[in-house]
Order: structure tokens, then sequence, then C-alpha cells
């Protein structure tokens, strides 16, 4: 028995079969945890989302901002971007039975027994578990709600980008959405900054500090897993595991053995 966490799929389907073949994953056996971006930009979106849906419970997600995105055009008629590859999706006939099993997914998922937690991007330093997973919440109880529709619409956006437990309505919906799904670097004051994109050593604003790194109130005890970065280097942040390969970019395909005693890699090229 094992339990993988595996970086941004982004419709990489193929790439992720051969991920699975190298762990010598068992369906019976073995457990999955994606941490969001499961779709676009790469050509096998459609199969991807339909794998892992196949998996039941052997499989866990959380939503990263292209599957959001996904949602977003469903629910409206927003235009897709130039770079997404999302239209064999949304022309399937099976496309409402995988959008309503991927409006179901949580943006943060945490396993107690583990003392893992995993989101797309990151977790604000502001918030212990508790209430990353009450947030997490809200936005789940909006999805699967009445003002879905009206979410996906007032979703996008990079205001406010501060978080404060006094903000309510989208405003409050939207800066949730951002830390768990689009974060990279915060300010001295712990603002988010949307602009820069590059690794911790590519940028030049010395203000900036990558999230992890902020003084945080989850427990020492706690491991963090996320994607979203693909200008990071895969690998371990002290108890922060960056996932995102760059699988879509032509790099690597990341698996993390979770329930290891000592954190076990591995990974395909991607070329």
């Amino acid at each position: 028995m094992a339990v993988y966490a595996i970086g941004d799929v982004q419709g990489c389907y193929s790439k992720l079969l051969r991920l699975l073949e190298k762990i010598q994953f068992d369906p019976a056996n073995d457990w999955l945890w994606f941490c969001g971006d499961l779709v676009n930009r790469g050509p096998e979106s459609l199969q991807t989302l339909t794998f892992i849906k196949s998996l039941g419970d052997r499989a866990v997600s959380v939503l990263g901002n292209h599957d959001l995105h996904l949602l977003a055009l469903y629910h409206s008629k927003r235009t897709l971007d130039k770079s997404d590859t999302l239209s064999q999706v949304l022309t399937s006939p099976h496309c409402d039975e995988l959008m309503n099993w991927l409006q179901t997914l949580p943006l943060v998922h945490y396993d107690d027994a583990q003392k893992v937690m995993m989101m797309h991007a990151g977790v604000h330093p502001n918030w212990d578990v508790p209430q990353a997973l009450a947030l997490s919440l809200e936005i789940e109880q909006v999805l699967q709600g009445k003002e879905s529709q009206l979410f996906f619409k007032k979703m996008y956006g990079d205001s406010p980008n501060f978080w404060s437990d006094d903000l309510t309505g989208f405003e409050r919906l939207r800066c949730i959405t951002n830390v768990f799904t689009r974060m990279r670097f915060l300010t001295p004051d712990n603002r988010l900054n949307f602009t820069a994109k590059g690794s911790p050593e590519q940028h030049q604003d010395s203000s900036l500090t990558p999230w992890y790194e902020v003084n945080s109130q989850i427990g020492p005890e706690v491991k963090v897993v996320f994607g979203h970065w693909a200008t990071l280097l895969t690998g371990q942040y002290g108890r922060h595991f960056a996932l995102d390969s760059g699988c879509v970019w032509g790099r690597c395909l990341t698996a993390l053995q979770i329930d290891a005693v000592e954190p076990c890699w591995h990974s395909i090229d991607c070329q």
C-alpha cells in the first residue's frame, strides 16, 4: 500500500500513465493525490479527467486554477483563450458528467493520519489547518450551490490581494480562491503578488517572499504539498513539497510517496 501525490498533469494523460507504470501503481491497494490543474495546455484533458474520475475513491484531487477555468467556460459563454486546449472536453458527450464531478472537488485536502495538507498553489500564512479547511468549504458550498454560475463570472481578478477575516461576498470568495490556486509570492504585509511568476532566484524584487517561507499558523508537524509553480525547482522546502515539475512544458511529471518514512520521489522525462 502506498500514497502518491502527483504534480500538475495539465492534460498530459499519456505521461501520467507512464508515471503510474514506473511507480507500479496498484488501484486495489494504492492511492493517488492530485494537486490540481488536471487539465489545459496539454492535448489529453478529456482522457485525463475520465481516467481520474474512474479511479473513484482511490484518487483524491483538489482544484487548480485551470480546472476552475474549465468550469467557468462550461458555465458561461466566455470564449477560450488562445492557449486553452479544452474544446475536446467541452464538446464531449460526457462533458456534463465530468463537469458535475469536477465541481464537487475541494480546494484543500487534509489527511490527519498522515498529517499532510494538499492544495494547488499554497495556504495563507495567517491560516491554521481548521481555518484553511473551513475556507475551502466555503468555496465548495458555493460551487455546489445556486450561486455557482455567478461565482464563475466573479472569480477572475487580482483584488482583493490582502486577506482579512472581514471580507465578505464575492471579494472574500475570490481572495480565498486566489490564495489556494494562484499564490506564489507575498509582500512584507502578506499581500499576494500576481506579477512575479519566475523562481525565487529569478525575480528582482527583494521585498517579495515565497509564501512557504513566511511564518505560518499551521503546526510544524503538518507537511504541505502543492503544485502550480512550474518555475520553482521541484523538491522539499522545509516541510513544504513542491510537485509541479513542468510536465506540460516538456520537463518532468513527478510523484511523491508521502506515506514513506522518508519522502520518496519518482519522476519521468516528458520531452
